[in-house]
């Protein structure tokens, strides 16, 4: 794995937060404006990962989502609703017939810091309790102890695992600090099988940021030029305000592509975002 360990962002903190700001400042139109509202809403990860969650905790969950859908007025469904693996079962019943996915968060979340069968036996657990996708975490200690190859190698054996069912490979960017790791880990997850790569677990005090996301962004455009395949973005953790949702939107647009923004390949994973959008959609 020496090729990771010698991989560098082409760009300094200086100019990737010169471009980062060029990006953000540009204004859509009002119609612009709507249709991304439209599509953010269908991109969210609806979520709840709380110890302190219960099963009806979670049908509440469930029941919200299927609210903030309006097929007259064009309003899609959330994407996923996202929980633990002992609610997966549940989560499934309850949004049965919706058209929202059951994403459960697995593999030793949300410190990856369990041994490899551990991690393949609690998202075997997830898949057969009904998950149509899994939210798995990689190993920042062996990350940044130089592991590159344990690293690369659990996410392909739960890529193996996962089959048809979704993969997205949390990177938790706060904790991986600088653009170089960020790259290198983004491409790593790529190049292991990931259907998506994702910030954050949401759960360090550092969730998403514009930054790292440029850098992902970057990595996941560079993989559709050479390969072309694309590979999903998902925004997690403090993504509390339209705003912020927004300028995630119009990252991803213009560096992965516009024509890829669709809850296929662009989520946004949130536990408190979701009304705002639905509100403010219904109030243009």
């Amino acid at each position: 794995m020496e090729k990771y360990s010698t991989l560098r962002f082409p760009l300094d903190e200086k100019q990737i937060e010169n471009r980062i700001a060029e990006i953000v400042g540009e204004t859509e139109t009002p119609t612009q404006h709507a249709e991304t509202l439209r599509a953010l809403l269908h991109s969210i990860d609806n979520t709840t990962l709380d110890g302190a969650d219960t099963d009806e905790r979670v049908v509440e969950l469930c029941n919200k989502s299927k609210l903030f859908a309006d097929p007259a007025k064009n309003i899609l469904p959330v994407a996923a609703v996202c929980v633990y693996p002992t609610f997966a079962a549940l989560v499934k019943k309850e949004l049965h017939g919706t058209g929202i996915n059951t994403a459960c968060v697995a593999g030793a979340f949300p410190s990856g810091q369990s041994p490899l069968h551990v991690k393949l036996a609690e998202i075997d657990y997830a898949i057969e309790q009904g998950a149509d996708e899994i939210d798995m975490v990689i190993s920042r200690g062996a990350f940044l102890q130089g592991d590159y190859q344990q690293v690369f190698d659990e996410i392909a054996a739960i890529r193996e695992l996962c089959s048809d069912v979704h993969l997205k490979v949390i990177l938790e960017t706060g904790e991986l600090q600088t653009p170089d790791n960020i790259y290198r880990a983004s491409k790593m997850a790529i190049e292991a099988g990931a259907d998506f790569i994702k910030t954050s677990t949401g759960k360090i005090s550092v969730g998403a940021t514009y930054q790292a996301a440029f850098v992902m962004l970057t990595a996941i455009a560079e993989n559709l030029n050479n390969t072309n395949k694309i590979v999903g973005f998902k925004a997690a953790g403090g993504v509390s305000t339209i705003e912020q949702a927004e300028n995630y939107a119009k990252l991803f647009k213009k560096i992965a592509g516009e024509n890829y923004f669709n809850n296929k390949y662009f989520r946004i994973g949130t536990s408190r975002l979701t009304e705002k959008i639905y509100n403010e959609i219904l109030s243009i």
